[in-house]
């Protein structure tokens, strides 16, 4: 389960490029193709080296008007998908 003191980074056996802010990922272990929309890929930009989720909900809380708790439960709840599909590793602190 990830935490706020979770740190995340982007798992290595993947392939990601930038399109005008979103991201399109590739999984090289299943062939799948994911796609995130440009705050999905503002994520993607900031777990390019392990970081604490609660650093990343910082910047997202600086950079864009929203909620706090909406973004942490939407934020939560992205990174876990992302992990789930391989995507993303966790280490709890």
């Amino acid at each position: 389960m990830i935490s706020l003191r979770s740190i995340v980074v982007i798992a290595p056996e993947q392939l990601s490029c930038d399109l005008a802010g979103e991201a399109a990922i590739l999984n090289l272990q299943s062939g799948t193709y994911y796609g995130l929309d440009t705050v999905g890929g503002r994520i993607w930009t900031l777990i390019r080296e392990p970081q604490l989720v609660q650093n990343v909900l910082d910047r997202l809380l600086a950079e864009y008007d929203v909620e706090a708790g909406r973004c942490e439960s939407d934020l939560l709840a992205l990174l876990q998908e992302l992990t789930d599909e391989g995507l993303v590793e966790v280490k709890d602190e």
